[in-house]
């Protein structure tokens, strides 16, 4: 399934599968490295909005061997000196799809994953990389400031000291020092193929559960203890009286009760 074509014979930014519950979306503006240009925004946002209704766990990869070097700087070179906020509204709807997913979402990471890439792995749940990814946020270096999430993002995943260094340098580091640090979540010889595969075992756990741990989780990141556990108590109430885990306990009763006649 292909989403939102580029024009009439064009290949477009954005190709859409769907297998088993799992979409896999790639990422195929190959000769530009999936730089972020508006139009593969646009198209990855519509993509991760239908993927949504229609999947149970979503996988975002690339055809290319770079995931994302980021921003398309050209582009935003041709908006001078008006229409940033176009590009910025566009960059942002994408972050809150990503963000606001209802179904996990896996990133496979390879290659140069860089500023707004590095970004939209961040927002995902969990990100799987090969051997050849190099992260960063190289951002100060052509003076701008992170703004797909990366300043807030990347201080929760591996700590404010790890954010600052990178942040504030804009130094590049390879697969081994992103997973020691957290980072990355997977080192894998197959980044996408690993993340297929972890797609499709999150897509066979139940969605509600999975919905109401991960907003738990999101929410309550940040907020004193007591207001966390309050929003984990209101998750573990809404899951408890889910047809889930009622069917759960029912098929674990009926279990028992095979054993032990």
């Amino acid at each position: 399934m292909t989403i939102h074509e580029s024009g009439a014979g064009a290949i477009p930014d954005v190709e859409v599968e769907l297998h088993d519950g799992v979409s896999v979306i790639t990422l195929q503006r190959i000769a530009q490295r999936n730089a972020l240009s508006m139009t593969l925004c646009r198209e990855l946002t519509a993509a991760l909005t239908e993927s949504a209704r229609n999947a149970r766990a979503i996988v975002i990869a690339s055809a290319a061997p770079d995931f994302c070097v980021g921003a398309d700087l050209l582009e935003r070179h041709a908006l001078l000196p008006i229409g940033f906020d176009e590009a910025r509204a566009v960059s942002a709807a994408l972050t809150e799809a990503v963000l606001s997913s209802p179904v996990p979402i896996v990133t496979a990471v390879t290659g140069y994953t860089l500023g707004g890439g590095l970004e939209l792995a961040l927002a995902t749940d969990l990100i799987v990389a090969d051997s050849t990814a190099i992260l960063g946020l190289p951002e100060v270096g052509v003076g701008i400031v992170p703004g797909g999430g990366g300043t807030q993002l990347l201080a929760r995943r591996i700590g404010w000291g790890r954010a600052v260094d990178l942040t504030l340098t804009g130094r590049f580091i390879d697969v081994a020092q992103a997973h020691a640090m957290g980072l990355v979540d997977r080192l894998e010889n197959d980044s996408r193929e690993a993340a297929i595969v972890l797609a499709r075992e999150l897509a066979a756990r139940s969605a509600s559960s999975m919905r109401l741990i991960r907003t738990a989780m999101r929410d309550g990141w940040g907020v004193p203890l007591a207001e966390g556990l309050a929003r984990e108590d209101a998750a573990w109430r809404e899951a408890a009286a889910s047809d889930d885990y009622r069917a759960s306990l029912e098929a674990f009763a009926a279990k028992r009760a095979r054993r032990n006649p």
